[in-house]
């Protein structure tokens, strides 16, 4: 009889029906050749659960962790890759000599930092999916049946696609504005009740400061549209009134000088995209005519031009003689109207203005003295 290590070596006759037992319907190597060599189901048992077993889990997870490895840095260079051309200088010369509808004028950091964040979100699908997928696997080598597990799962599931379904569309909307690059940090946007600059965009929800400085946390899922405007161009619009018997060509004239003159200044020349257009009259009224000036201006520019454009009309139309319509309630003297009772008093010559009673006039001849009394009659 051989001695007892060369006896492991001796390959033996095995019943199929005590290896099933003993290792399972797909018996690991380990298990086979402790078997095969002692012919014990202990110990062929117990091989298969203190190194088959593990061994498999341990490779389990040295795969899912290079598979995660692997998808994770090939996602991030693509976003670094997007990030790279959206803020190169060859991107921007196309942006600036190509025409605007066939690219797309948004500025690099804006594209840069929307892909950053889309792979962000990329790579936290994928860890999540490699390492469900590496779980289920080690409980299947733990013995444990997957099949309750997985009705159990969808179950819950169900319960909680029910119970949180408003915070399931938040997700599903933000992914959605994030991809379609609706809006993006710096933005001005209009969302129904909540206008003004958009602070943080997440999955969940949106951030906005308006004007008063108050800050709105706006779910994405009760965005129903979305105003922006600051993409691409915007345009300043300015609405002028002016008194109803004004010349309106000349007024005209005066609105396209001054705004010529307030575009060519220093603080907005480079923000100006397209000479200034007066589109003429938009609204006749029994207070006053009302013509439409339009400038088109880099996005967020706007309203700064606005400003400038309303104090030089201001100035202009005085110095043109072109009078703004009076105010509510004010009685205007035309020339030829006929005289005003002693009582009255107008404003300064050469301008509209009110009409009011005059305190320190003096009193006219019918109020000067009392009235006589009648004369007493006798009979």
């Amino acid at each position: 009889m051989p001695p007892a290590p060369v006896a492991l070596l001796v390959d033996r006759v095995v019943d199929p029906r005590r290896l099933r037992s003993a290792c399972g319907v797909q018996p690991g190597n380990a298990c086979r050749f402790v078997f095969e060599r002692t012919g014990s189901v202990g110990w062929a048992q117990a091989t298969d659960f203190l190194v088959s077993r593990p061994l498999k889990i341990i490779l389990i997870l040295i795969g899912a962790w290079l598979s995660n490895q692997v998808v994770r840095r090939a996602i991030r260079r693509f976003a670094e890759r997007v990030a790279g051309s959206a803020t190169s200088r060859r991107a921007a010369r196309v942006r600036e000599r190509g025409p605007s509808v066939l690219v797309p004028g948004e500025p690099g950091e804006r594209s840069a930092a929307r892909a950053r964040t889309i792979a962000q979100v990329l790579r936290s699908i994928a860890s999540v999916v490699i390492w469900v997928f590496a779980a289920a696997y080690v409980l299947a080598e733990l013995g444990l049946q997957l099949g309750p597990l997985i009705a159990g799962a969808g179950v819950a599931g169900v319960a909680l696609g029910f119970g949180a379904q408003s915070l399931v569309k938040d997700f599903l909307t933000g992914l959605i504005m994030l991809i379609e690059d609706q809006y993006g940090v710096g933005d001005v946007v209009d969302v129904g009740d909540a206008v003004g600059t958009v602070e943080e965009v997440s999955l969940r929800t949106t951030r906005i400061r308006d004007v008063n400085g108050t800050m709105w946390h706006v779910p994405n899922g009760q965005i129903l549209r979305v105003g922006n405007k600051s993409q691409q161009w915007a345009r300043a619009v300015v609405d002028v009134m002016v008194a109803p018997n004004t010349d309106v060509a000349k007024a005209e004239s005066v609105l396209a000088a001054v705004a010529t003159e307030v575009c060519g200044r220093e603080p907005v020349r480079d923000d100006v995209l397209e000479a200034p257009e007066v589109w003429g009259v938009e609204a006749l009224a029994p207070e006053g005519i009302t013509i439409r000036l339009a400038v088109k201006t880099r996005p967020g520019e706007q309203w700064r031009l606005m400003r400038m454009l309303r104090v030089a009309i201001q100035d202009g139309f005085a110095e043109a003689g072109i009078r703004l319509p009076a105010p509510p309630g004010t009685l205007v003297l035309r020339p030829g109207a006929g005289t005003l009772p002693p009582s009255t008093t107008i404003g300064a010559p050469g301008q509209d203005g009110p009409v009011a009673p005059d305190p320190a006039a003096p009193a006219g001849p019918e109020s000067a003295a009392p009235a006589s009394p009648p004369p007493e009659r006798h009979e």
